[in-house]
């Protein structure tokens, strides 16, 4: 039976507002038993967490600032994120980190919110939900600064290589992975560095409604990516792992109930075969 637990999807994305409570529906019977809804603003936080409410042990919410959006990080930002995140169903800072890949915001604004946020999560004690794009030596330099104070994190959404990732599992960090595994050609320097990654540290997500695996696309009228996709992303690490699905899934489960502390699924949980 397969019991996974997506650890990044933007349930808050307009493209849900139609059809949410269905796309939830689905992902269970798709066997993925909880998902962590990501927060990327206070806003977004802030829904993230109303929607976590209505599926107590099923839904859970991550609360921070994107580093998209860290020019909009002012006096007040901190206070608000403190008080979203300090809610139960909150269980992780961010997404936060570093994108020089697009600079959104200019990026002495995007250093500046990493590091409330970095503070923040030591603050509270709860881990932190990262993200890097093309700013792999300010983002390891930052979080070297703070490793000590954090009570872990997971690498969200890596793309990276082998030498990044082991940087990352040095520190501490779990790996989060998505169907970008599936595309052929952007695909390959994230498929050689999971081939060395350690079961203890492996985590699912699917980043949904953002990166659709390939496999899925190919003739798909939508380009919406679900939580109910899962399992294909799970399929495909664990091939490029070389160990068997069950394994993998057991093992991502269990990694992500103990960073987030996740309660026990509930019963009666649907799972597929």
């Amino acid at each position: 039976m397969i019991n996974l637990i997506d650890i990044g999807a933007n349930l808050t994305h307009e493209s849900f507002d139609h059809d949410r409570s269905e796309v939830v529906a689905r992902a269970r019977a798709a066997g993925v038993s909880r998902m962590l809804i990501t927060g990327s603003t206070p806003d977004c936080s802030r829904r993230a967490l109303e929607l976590a409410r209505l599926s107590p042990g099923r839904l859970f919410a991550t609360a921070g600032v994107h580093p998209h959006h860290a020019v909009d990080f002012g006096p007040q930002t901190a206070a608000e994120l403190v008080e979203i995140a300090t809610h139960d169903e909150v269980v992780a800072v961010g997404e936060c980190g570093l994108d020089y890949f697009r600079d959104l915001s200019p990026r002495r604004d995007q250093r500046y919110a990493f590091e409330r946020q970095l503070g923040l999560a030591a603050a509270i004690g709860k881990p932190v939900f990262l993200h890097q794009r093309d700013a792999h030596a300010d983002f390891l330099a930052m979080l070297n600064e703070r490793i000590g104070d954090l009570a872990g994190g997971v690498a969200h959404c890596f793309t990276g290589s082998r030498e990044q990732m082991e940087a990352y599992l040095g520190l501490g960090l779990h790996i989060g992975v998505t169907g970008w595994i599936c595309d052929d050609s952007r695909g390959a320097s994230l498929r050689e560095a999971v081939a060395t990654l350690p079961l203890d540290r492996v985590m699912l997500e699917t980043d949904a409604p953002y990166l659709l695996p390939r496999s899925l696309a190919r003739g798909s009228r939508s380009r919406r990516n679900e939580p109910a996709n899962l399992p294909v992303v799970l399929e495909a690490v664990a091939r490029y792992m070389g160990v068997d699905p069950q394994v993998l899934a057991q093992a991502a489960t269990q990694n992500s109930e103990r960073l987030f502390r996740l309660p026990p699924a509930p019963a009666g949980i649907s799972a597929a075969r």
